[in-house]
């Protein structure tokens, strides 16, 4: 694939980049460059190489998932503005 001026102002327009003829003479062997980079990584065979998320291998250290009843509503309401009855109390949204 080949990038010419034309290209660049299209490309340009679209980001909403204001461009002059000199940057736009500039940046198309610049892009070419680039497409013909991305071009040689697509020769590159990566048959059996397993896709990563990092080179490093990462463990997250999690907790174990143990079901609790809870039963801590008074240290949750101690935490509220206003409690009554057990629960939140919020003002009235709708009259």
């Amino acid at each position: 694939m080949s990038v010419d001026a034309a290209t660049v102002r299209k490309i340009a327009s679209l980001a909403r980049i204001a461009v002059t003829d000199g940057d736009v003479e500039a940046m198309v062997p610049e892009l070419n460059n680039i497409l013909g980079w991305i071009e040689q990584l697509g020769e590159v065979n990566t048959d059996g190489v397993a896709p990563l998320a990092a080179v490093i291998p990462n463990h997250q250290r999690l907790r174990d998932d143990v079901v609790t009843d809870g039963n801590i509503r008074d240290k949750v309401l101690a935490n509220a503005p206003q409690a009554e009855h057990g629960f939140f109390a919020v003002p009235k949204v709708i009259e």
